[in-house]
């Protein structure tokens, strides 16, 4: 299984939080476009013997692209690629972009799974984060997305400054209520240089809260498990047959092509990323250069990397996989670093799996960065 991911570099304006490569200026729109289509060109041979199952649009805000925009794209990745049978293809959409008859036109294109940026439904959250839309551009979008896409996932953030517990209730119950199958979810971090640290240093916006934003987290698992959702990845809960094909594959190291500024790829052996610039980007591609670096990753390099995608997951880091792919020094150095974290009963082993317990889920980053292997 491969996938390819397309960054969309172009959003309406920057939401506080976010530190995602874009721009809020569509003037080069247009030739940037044609630049993914070459890029999708250029790099075919990469994915020669691998069919792809997954087409993903992120960003950015892919749904700023016409419908004509986002086909011509699909259309290079079918004339290049050897794409399967039933590909997942997703786009990723704000609420305000998806009127109806949007929606209509991308239910009648390829496109067949939906993820939708809500965050919150509720105003006072939307205008501390930046976002585009509002609360009622937020239900009605679902209102129709619902009745022309069965696949649909949407995003909600909790831990916002000021966010009471019984309104991130009341967000969940929202997004509940029109039967949505996957639901991704995050925390808000304050990233580096962005406009929420500037205005949380000013004292502008108050500082998160860890604990809150913990509690919240667990009140969502609760919440969720009883409403039949799978907690398969620690953002990530979907119902049955419904997890996102194209993130299970991150999560479980399979090859991923990444087209467009600042977008991954990986293949096994080596990481690559392009470059975070429009322009340099373009001028790259258009020089028939691909304005990327790469690393090739060493055997610890893919321990590390399988222990902190492993233990986000339902499925855990595999004790047999370990031994058999890094040695059986990597196990015993692992199971050493783990024995803490199991005596507190934030990880456990089971069918010859290390996996996070629900107490531990919280803190499975930090956790997995004291079980990588430093130095060796």
């Amino acid at each position: 299984m491969s996938g390819i991911y397309i960054h969309i570099p172009f959003c309406k304006q920057a939401c506080h939080y976010c530190d995602f490569h874009f721009s809020t200026s569509l003037k080069k729109k247009d030739v940037l476009i044609n630049a993914l289509a070459k890029e999708l060109e250029m790099r075919k041979s990469e994915f020669q013997n691998i069919a792809v199952e997954t087409i993903y649009f992120g960003g950015g805000t892919p749904s700023l692209l016409t419908i004509t925009e986002l086909q011509f794209l699909i259309d290079t990745v079918y004339q290049n690629y050897k794409v399967s049978e039933a590909p997942e293809i997703t786009l990723e959409a704000n609420p305000d972009d998806l009127s109806k008859d949007v929606i209509l036109k991308l239910a009648s294109s390829p496109i067949n799974r939906l993820s939708i940026g809500i965050q919150s439904f509720f105003e006072e959250d939307l205008k501390l984060m930046n976002r585009a839309h509002n609360s009622e551009e937020a239900k009605t979008c679902l209102e129709e997305a619902t009745r022309h896409f069965d696949n649909i996932s949407v995003d909600l953030i909790y831990g916002i400054p000021g966010l009471s517990n019984t309104r991130w209730q009341e967000n969940i119950d929202i997004a509940l209520s029109y039967h949505i199958p996957h639901i991704s979810s995050y925390a808000l971090t304050v990233e580096p240089k962005t406009a929420l640290e500037s205005f949380i240093k000013k004292g502008v916006i108050e500082n998160v809260d860890d604990d809150m934003a913990q509690e919240q987290f667990h009140m969502l698992i609760d919440t969720l498990e009883a409403h039949d959702f799978v907690h398969y990845e620690l953002s990530n809960f979907g119902k049955a047959d419904y997890f996102s094909r194209n993130n299970s594959a991150y999560w479980q190291a399979k090859s991923y092509l990444g087209i467009g500024p600042s977008a991954h790829s990986f293949n096994g052996n080596e990481r690559s990323w392009n470059i975070r610039n429009n322009s340099k980007y373009i001028k790259a591609i258009e020089d028939n250069s691909l304005p990327n670096e790469t690393e090739i990753l060493s055997i610890t390099d893919k321990y590390n990397e399988y222990v902190m995608t492993g233990l986000r997951t339902v499925w855990g880091v595999s004790l047999l996989k370990v031994n058999n792919d890094y040695g059986k020094n990597y196990k015993d150095y692992l199971l050493l670093q783990a024995e803490p974290f199991i005596n507190q009963h934030l990880l456990y082993i089971e069918d010859e799996k290390l996996l996070v317990t629900k107490k531990g889920k919280f803190l499975s980053d930090g956790i997995a960065s004291d079980l990588f292997k430093i130095n060796l």
